[in-house]
């Protein structure tokens, strides 16, 4: 029996390596089983992280891109806003002008119907100093011609030129005043 236990020493041995070769098999293919899970799930996370970072770029771009174009309205607003104000001063400009030279004119106009006024007052005054003289060389003129015995030229009476008849041209002689 001796001869057998080394043997069976041996064989257990051998069968206890055996035993741990396959324990060790079992557990790297079930290390490379994990591993290839993991992997797969890896894969997955990592695509899944690309779509995200993909998708966040064409965010972040379109963002971006509606940025500028709210930047380049804003400009543009403002752009506007500053040629409307430009345009309003103008306007405020000119109607400042215009209510100067309106003023100017008003004036101008105001000026020239006093003078008119005066100038009509003055000849309203000498009119009737006229007509103050005339009643004066009148009177003086029936004065003379009662002292003289004359029948008076002047009564107040104006005869009329008859309406159907018409003068004749009479012709002038030398010394005739034309009062055409």
């Amino acid at each position: 029996m001796a001869t057998s236990v080394p043997r069976t020493r041996a064989a257990a041995a051998l069968r206890m390596k055996q035993i741990a070769l396959d324990n060790q098999s079992c557990m790297i293919r079930h290390t490379r089983a994990k591993l290839e899970t993991e992997r797969r799930e890896s894969t997955a996370i990592k695509e899944g992280l690309e779509k995200k970072v993909s998708s966040l770029e064409k965010e972040h771009e379109s963002t971006r891109v509606s940025l500028e174009v709210s930047h380049t309205t804003i400009a543009g607003i403002t752009e506007i806003g500053l040629f409307m104000l430009k345009k309003i001063e103008r306007m405020k400009e000119k109607k400042q002008q215009t209510r100067e030279s309106h003023l100017e004119c008003h004036h101008k106009w105001q000026a020239r119907i006093q003078e008119a006024e005066g100038t009509l007052q003055e000849k309203h005054l000498v009119i009737e100093a006229l007509v103050e003289e005339k009643s004066s060389l009148h009177q003086k003129i029936q004065g003379l011609q009662e002292e003289n015995g004359a029948p008076a030229p002047f009564d107040d009476e104006w005869e009329e030129e008859p309406k159907g008849e018409e003068l004749e041209d009479i012709p002038m002689g030398e010394g005739d005043i034309d009062d055409e």
